[in-house]
């Protein structure tokens, strides 16, 4: 074999490497003492699924066997992995790498750093995301394995550590499988690699590994005086452990001592509260301390709620003009990975009159969901339950609910995250419906503080009578639905177009649009031109203002994104083209119809 063979491979007859394991999710990791891991990383193409890192080997090398079927450890052949190229972390393999464009499988990542432990602190290894599904090996020990793709995990690698010169190791799988979370078919580009920030976090061997401040819900002749719940969870189960809660411009100053389970709890009372609000969001600098431990974070302090078929934030009526974001580059394709691209793209949404956007299909990145609340952009977020499922597996759903579960407690303390949605565009069935009212409670025993929501599919009881009948009805706190009159049928049938919605709650149409490549013109009939577009907007703007009940819409889509389902060459050219802004950022004329539909709102 050649010297630049990119398979790897491991004698691993018998003999298994020590395990970390996974803790629980650190919470407002950015505001812990950190060091990152972020920049170049050596990578290997496992095209063939023929290679494991081999713990006995020095952690720059790897191994290929001489023979199909190895008998003895002399069968492995020794691979120097500092010869491999590199790449940028965090990032998406198909665009640092031509031959991986396409690519879905595994791939070999290797960062060596020099690092000191401190004695008296433990230290985690953080992952924003990788997807799909990673092993991770640190100095040549495994420290754990994680499935899907858009939620952060950690490892404890204290006793993995060395002082000094260390070696992580990532295998990086992104296939896509029945059981999976999303499953085999979704119509996003399936980017691989280890797609967000990776850093080491110094902790003490107590602290602090979860929090929530929230705004409890008041009468109107109550609102000078707020009440406002607090809660602590330690990485252990110590009881008398002290934290101490301050948030100075509330004069707030408190020490809770920890339960037998290791959770601390105060409820309090906070006057002439500014409350955080699309045009004030309003954000109190807050210090969590635990012995010389302090984190800081900004939380802003709202309530939602609905009332009949209003959503009501902080008590009054709101309509959340929205719109859907993918989380992609600005410009050109790519997974999004910064606050500077978050910053962009959500500019674009204010721009458009936004005050609300919903971050499909999964969740997306901290720093996005940060710079909304920062910008006073309310947020719907999202678990990739996308279309089919396979619903009666209990390890999907086990996955599901892990991901839900990691999107809430990263984003609790978000003033601007109003709903959790718990699937998209599902087909109705029994199976599918106890899946996902299981979702909807354990979300709601989770955080009940926000809105529950899902995108629906409408059924239709005539040519132009729609209907919503879904069984997960009672389950959702905002009826919300897709629907693409003027795409996948005649945009003419707009006008005729009566909805009945049989339920006593709010309505989102989550998913309205059509395709166009920008700068192709024609008349308004002609399909992928702006015209065309154009026209499709302002009949469905016409159409949604009839429904009753209506409280918001988040169209389909920001921005055109990248999708291996769009193949028409010369047109699509994998790309979905229902953006309102083309993939290098220019605004198509259906931005301004929405733009001044908004307006008017």
């Amino acid at each position: 074999m050649k010297k630049t063979m990119t398979i790897v491979l491991l004698w691993c007859l018998g003999i298994m490497a020590a395990t970390a394991g996974e803790v629980p999710q650190v919470a407002n990791v950015m505001a812990r003492e950190t060091f990152s891991l972020n920049g170049q990383w050596n990578y290997i193409i496992d095209v063939q699924e023929e290679g494991y890192y081999d713990y006995r080997m020095k952690p720059t090398q790897w191994g290929f066997f001489r023979n199909a079927k190895p008998q003895k450890p002399e069968d492995l052949i020794e691979y120097d992995f500092d010869k491999a190229p590199t790449m940028q972390v965090p990032g998406d393999w198909n665009t640092q790498d031509a031959r991986l464009f396409f690519y879905e499988g595994s791939v070999w990542f290797k960062r060596t750093f020099n690092y000191h432990p401190t004695n008296a602190r433990r230290t985690l290894l953080y992952f924003g995301a990788v997807n799909y599904d990673a092993h991770v090996y640190v100095n040549g020990q495994k420290a754990g394995h994680h499935v899907g793709g858009f939620t952060p995990f950690n490892f404890d690698v204290t006793e993995l550590l060395k002082d000094g010169e260390n070696t992580v190791i990532v295998k990086v799988d992104n296939k896509r499988h029945a059981e999976d979370v999303p499953t085999q078919i979704f119509d996003w580009w399936n980017y691989g690699g280890i797609t967000r920030d990776v850093l080491l976090v110094s902790v003490a061997p107590t602290y602090v590994e979860n929090y929530k401040l929230s705004l409890e819900k008041t009468s109107s002749s109550k609102k000078a005086i707020r009440q406002i719940s607090f809660q602590a969870k330690l990485n252990k189960a110590e009881a008398g452990q002290i934290v101490t809660l301050n948030i100075p411009e509330l004069k707030v100053k408190q020490q809770i001592a920890t339960t037998a389970e290791g959770t601390a709890t105060l409820t309090f009372k906070a006057k002439n509260l500014k409350l955080w609000s699309p045009e004030q969001p309003k954000r109190y600098r807050v210090e969590l301390g635990l012995k010389d431990d302090i984190l800081v974070d900004s939380i802003g302090f709202r309530t939602i709620e609905t009332r009949g078929k209003q959503i009501l934030l902080n008590g009054k009526p709101i309509f959340l003009k929205g719109i859907s974001i993918h989380e992609e580059k600005p410009y050109g394709g790519g997974r999004a990975n910064s606050t500077a691209d978050a910053h962009t793209l959500l500019s674009w949404a204010k721009e458009l009159g936004c005050n609300f956007v919903r971050l499909a299909h999964y969740p997306h990145n901290e720093y996005a969901v940060r710079e909304a609340e920062r910008m006073g952009i309310l947020v719907w977020s999202e678990i990739p339950v996308y279309w089919t499922i396979a619903w009666t597996n209990p390890q999907t759903y086990a996955n599901a609910q892990r991901q839900l579960t990691d999107m809430i407690e990263r984003d609790q303390n978000r003033a601007n995250v109003i709903i959790w949605s718990i699937a998209n565009e599902t087909p109705h069935s029994a199976e599918r419906d106890q899946f996902l009212s299981r979702l909807a409670q354990h979300a709601r025993s989770l955080d009940n503080t926000r809105l529950i929501s899902m995108a629906m599919e409408v059924t239709s009881a005539s040519n132009y009578k729609n209907r919503l009948q879904d069984n997960m009805n009672e389950y959702v706190d905002v009826v919300s639905f897709n629907q693409y009159i003027g795409w996948y049928r005649d945009v003419n049938d707009a006008p005729k177009m009566t909805w009945e919605i049989p339920y006593d709650k709010p309505v989102i149409i989550s998913e309205f649009g059509g395709g166009a490549k920008y700068g192709l013109h024609g008349a308004k009939n002609q399909r992928w031109t702006e015209e065309f577009q154009e026209n499709l907007y302002q009949e469905n703007c016409a159409m949604i203002d009839k429904i009753d009940g209506l409280a918001g819409t988040t169209p389909w889509i920001l921005k055109d994104f990248r999708s291996p389902r769009r193949v028409l060459n010369g047109i699509q050219d994998y790309y979905n083209r229902k953006g309102l802004f083309s993939d290098k950022g220019e605004k198509k004329k259906a931005f301004y119809v929405l733009k001044e539909w908004y307006e008017g709102k």
